[in-house]
């Protein structure tokens, strides 16, 4: 598969998008939000024939929210709960199809390794799912990890376990695609536009926002660290956090580029969060700085998505360097650039999907709690489904709104 380079095809999308704006007010559905899932939510409701009108207050895409950084994760052996490995098998098909559709590649099966003491989170969970559901994982003794992955030094009492069919996905691509296709199946999208108000009536739904008002039978939102504006009930649920992303420069970078180096994650034993990285890509091809991309997976300081204040990253950068000499020794020269993106966390860290309990045509996800990108096939055929259908068949009962009574 041939990908455009990331540029021409935003520039391509982001002009598709502006031809499609119309004097039409009234659609059979509204998406609030097109980032990972209301992007994916356009798409397989514009496939079935519905009219579709994607409303985002930005351009598509952007660094406002959740899903810039030029990679995420991908996974079954999932150490957050095994009820999510049915989601995910969906998923991971949803990616198959829309590579195949738009004949461009979107997944790559890096592998991932996983690597802290036995008990913790990370191991018990991924061996646990992979017990579960009979997920392909290879515990990797100490000699075998010096041997098959030398730029690693992890700790002689630490598990290390590697997935093979795991890798990454690459967001923003991925948004830009799904869009791309959803325009091409007959949906509207209107980008830079900023939604003032939501209304709901008996037979449908009305939508002001900074150019026009818009009315549909349903209303889906997928608005990110934004869905408490729109939908205040969900304020005491969500909290919205920013985290901090590292792209480093290595001293020799042939030993850590793509096929050269797997994805992997480490939970150093005392530390809350998970340790995470990439392979260094190409940041024309993939977008994002150049350099070896390294996160640290834990909840942030609390932010306001359009306030965010200046922030000091000198200790970030401390803890980032202090890890890599101990696990990546001999990687870090320097940092070629730290960015931020937005985590919109719920209570328990699971997602929140269901019916809106008193705007009975409205309908939304939120509360990805950091770990939600790779869902957004499955999450948006989820929502096409409560949207047109009123349930869905796909496994989601875990994540509705009543759990939390």
């Amino acid at each position: 598969m041939a990908n455009p380079s990331l540029v021409e095809l935003k520039k391509d999308v982001n002009q598709s998008a502006g031809k499609t704006r119309s004097k039409k007010t009234t659609h059979d559905f509204i998406v609030i939000g097109l980032g990972s899932m209301g992007s994916s939510t356009c798409y397989y409701l514009a496939k079935q024939g519905f009219t579709v009108l994607g409303i985002e207050q930005h351009e598509i895409t952007h660094e406002n929210g959740s899903h810039s950084g030029q990679s995420r994760l991908i996974r079954q052996a999932y150490f957050e709960h095994p009820d999510y490995v049915p989601l995910l098998r969906q998923a991971y098909e949803g990616w198959l199809d829309l590579e195949q559709i738009s004949e461009s590649q979107l997944f790559y099966d890096t592998g991932i390794l996983y690597s802290g003491k036995a008990n913790d989170f990370l191991i018990k969970g991924s061996l646990r799912s992979a017990s579960q559901y009979d997920i392909d994982v290879q515990e990797l003794n100490n000699d075998e990890v010096k041997r098959q992955y030398s730029q690693f030094n992890l700790p002689p009492d630490y598990t290390t376990i590697l997935e093979p069919n795991a890798g990454f996905v690459t967001p923003e691509r991925a948004i830009l695609t799904y869009v791309q296709q959803a325009i091409s199946s007959g949906a509207e999208i209107h980008r830079n536009e900023t939604v003032e108000s939501v209304t709901d009536k008996e037979g449908g739904v009305t939508v002001k926002t900074s150019q026009n008002t818009y009315r549909a039978r349903k209303l889906i939102v997928t608005a990110g660290a934004w869905t408490a504006r729109l939908l205040p009930f969900l304020k005491p649920k969500l909290k919205v956090t920013r985290q901090v992303i590292s792209w480093v420069n290595t001293t020799n970078d042939k030993n850590y580029r793509l096929g050269d180096l797997p994805c992997w994650g480490i939970n150093q034993e005392g530390s809350a969060g998970l340790y995470y990285g990439f392979p260094i890509l190409d940041h024309c091809q993939f977008g994002g700085p150049p350099g070896l991309k390294i996160g640290y997976h834990f909840p942030g300081e609390e932010t306001d998505p359009d306030n965010q204040a200046e922030k000091n990253v000198d200790e970030d950068k401390e803890i980032i360097a202090n890890f890599m000499s101990k696990f990546l020794p001999g990687c870090f020269k320097s940092f070629s650039e730290i960015k931020s993106c937005l985590y919109t966390y719920s209570p328990d860290d699971h997602f929140i999907i269901d019916h809106h309990p008193d705007l009975h045509n409205v309908i939304f996800a939120a509360g990805f709690s950091g770990h939600g990108f790779k869902f957004a096939p499955v999450i948006g055929m989820a929502l096409a489904d409560l949207a047109s259908e009123g349930s869905t068949k796909l496994p989601i009962k875990f994540l509705s709104l009543d759990r939390f009574e």
